[in-house]
């Protein structure tokens, strides 16, 4: 039976521009070059499950471009290398990002997002005329995956649901992929290999040192943090030296505490410290997967510790971040955030080589945790204290968000925020977000700005670039 979602090449890419446009509409063009890049692998692991690969497969490719973006010129044997050597799905890095702003705005660009990824790969996949149960499983579970960091993250639910892929399937064939098993040099796929031989494991590319050590010095304040974050680094890489040296080394938990109040930097060090630790051959990968009490426990008996596992399986070769880590021991005795630190510390310990797990959360309740289990005790002993930012780096934190984003302050502009900032800093209370906050001044900040250039007819580049003190919340009254 065809399929009702086959598009032609021309009519794919205004399909694809009109989905991708009303998402940069929430999300900012900036994503654009990632979001190309993460559709169309996308589209390689969506056409792994079709039932063959042709040149409808690399006319639609090559469609898969957005506006003042490069178009792709893939050729069909160059595709179908492409399609045969895919990785699993992954969340792409900007996705999290998402998330976190609508956490803090309450919006919904993260679920938009997923809506807008359903039907452009229900159109990818239906290029052939056919939509293979493979493949809506393969849409099924993006989708899935997306949903819970939205979940996770406490994204709102949005008001329109997506689409079910498993309702448009036409055909049960095997995938593409299934077909035709890729050949090893220890013989065909299937075939029994020699005993001693063994395929060379695919190489992962290493993060740079320097260029993350960099990234670590450019951050704003966290002087303590950045201290103790290089002297981890290179007691660590001494003790591989050693171990690759065939010296004794002695055991050390590379696990890590984060205590400190929201917006303090904690998430960014943690991904800059699994990129660190990958760079000198401490972890494989060096990926970081951030999850909460949400993305771990699940509301059955024995499914948290299934839940729980998956998230570990994607961590391994890289770093488990835990924020709120104290929620999963405040349910009481009988509660199933028992099952997920169980689960976890088992994980920590089968897979000590290649498991990083750093716990986070506010300083008392991450102190009561950790001192409340003696199998947490025993594998977490390096705590870093994120302080809260003071005024002088707020407005760091402020200046570096407008200079990324092409904004500059006038002159009373500049001296209103240094006052505005040193005033957020000494009247803070229990609610304040620190970065988050400065992020949130930043958006209404561009909003107001909106505002007052909606009734110029065309503002200069210039007036497009500069920020008033008018456009500052509080700046009016002021």
């Amino acid at each position: 039976m065809p399929s009702n979602w086959k598009r032609s090449p021309e009519e794919l890419h205004k399909t694809y521009i009109a989905n991708t446009e009303a998402f940069y509409k929430t999300a900012g063009k900036g994503t654009a070059p990632e979001l190309d890049e993460f559709i169309r692998s996308c589209a390689l692991g969506l056409w792994s499950n079709s039932e063959k690969i042709s040149d409808v497969h690399v006319d639609a490719y090559n469609m898969l471009f957005s506006k003042g973006q490069p178009a792709p010129k893939a050729l069909l044997w160059e595709l179908t290398g492409k399609v045969c050597s895919c990785n699993a799905f992954m969340p792409p890095l900007f996705f999290w990002d998402l998330t976190e702003r609508d956490r803090i705005s309450g919006a919904v660009t993260s679920r938009i997002f997923i809506r807008m990824l359903t039907n452009i790969l229900l159109c990818l996949a239906a290029v052939d005329d056919e939509v293979t149960m493979s493949e809506a499983e393969y849409i099924t579970d993006c989708s899935e995956k997306l949903r819970a960091l939205c979940d996770s993250a406490g994204v709102k639910p949005g008001s329109k649901s997506t689409l079910n892929p498993a309702d448009f399937v036409t055909s049960l064939a095997p995938g593409f992929k299934e077909s035709n098993p890729v050949q090893s040099s220890a013989g065909t796929a299937g075939e029994k290999k020699e005993e001693g031989t063994s395929t060379p494991a695919e190489e992962v590319e290493k993060p740079d040192f320097d260029e993350l050590m960099a990234k670590l010095d450019a951050l704003v304040g966290l002087e303590d943090i950045k201290k103790d974050v290089k002297s981890l680094v290179n007691l660590v890489r001494i003790r591989q030296l050693r171990k690759d040296a065939g010296l004794p080394v002695p055991p050390m938990s590379l696990h890590l505490v984060f205590m400190g109040n929201p917006g303090t930097g904690k998430t960014t060090v943690a991904r800059l410290l699994a990129g660190l630790y990958a760079a000198i051959g401490v972890l494989p990968k060096g990926q970081l997967i951030e999850v909460d009490r949400g993305g771990l426990v699940a509301g059955f008996v024995g499914q948290t510790a299934l839940k729980t596992k998956e998230v570990i399986d994607s961590a391994l070769g890289g770093v488990l971040f835990i924020d709120e880590a104290y929620a999963l021991a405040e349910g009481g005795e009988n509660d199933f955030g028992h099952e997920a630190i169980d689960t976890i510390l088992k994980a920590m310990e089968d897979h000590r080589d290649e498991l990083v797990v750093i716990v986070a959360g506010y300083t008392e309740p991450m102190d009561s945790f950790i001192n409340a289990n003696p199998g947490l005790q025993s594998r977490f002993n390096k705590y870093f204290n994120f302080r809260d930012y003071e005024g002088p780096e707020l407005y760091a934190i402020f200046c570096n968000m407008l200079e990324k984003n092409g904004y500059a302050l006038e002159e009373e502009a500049r001296d209103f925020c240094r006052d505005f900032f040193n005033q957020l800093y000494e009247n803070r209370d229990e609610n304040f977000g620190n970065g988050r906050d400065v992020r949130n001044i930043f958006e209404k900040m561009i909003v107001e700005q909106a505002n007052r250039l909606a009734s110029v007819e065309a503002p200069s580049k210039e007036e497009l670039m500069e920020i008033r003190k008018s456009d500052i919340p509080g700046g009016t009254e002021a």
